[in-house]
């Protein structure tokens, strides 16, 4: 039977806020109209993260008065695939950094090469 590690909706969204800090700041000034949300489960399985929306890269004079764009962290997969706590934190800070490098317009192939 697989250990599943507990964290707190609290908790993890701590986490996040915290993965969000370690953004440099050049770039977490450049991130514009995008929320970043904790949800316990996703839409599909094995999602750890998702980013809807338009990405910085595609906008253009046409993008104005749009809702901001989504990025999702999920609790449940993550603390799912993690043994321990400070796996935990590893991957949401990971987890958020693939998902702002979508918002700046990077591909799942690109960011995999960088390591995230």
């Amino acid at each position: 039977m697989a250990i599943v590690i507990e964290v707190s909706r609290e908790k993890f969204e701590e986490l996040v806020a915290e993965a969000l800090d370690t953004i440099p700041g050049d770039l977490a000034s450049a991130m514009s109209n995008v929320v970043v949300v904790v949800v316990d489960d996703p839409p599909e399985p094995h999602l750890l993260g998702l980013y809807t929306g338009v990405p910085l890269t595609e906008r253009g004079d046409w993008y104005s008065g749009v809702l901001p764009d989504t990025i999702e962290i999920y609790r449940n997969p993550i603390c799912e695939i993690c043994q321990t706590e400070e796996e935990v934190v590893d991957e949401v800070r990971i987890t958020v950094v693939h998902e702002i490098g979508h918002h700046f317009g990077i591909s799942d192939e690109r960011l995999h090469e960088l390591g995230w």
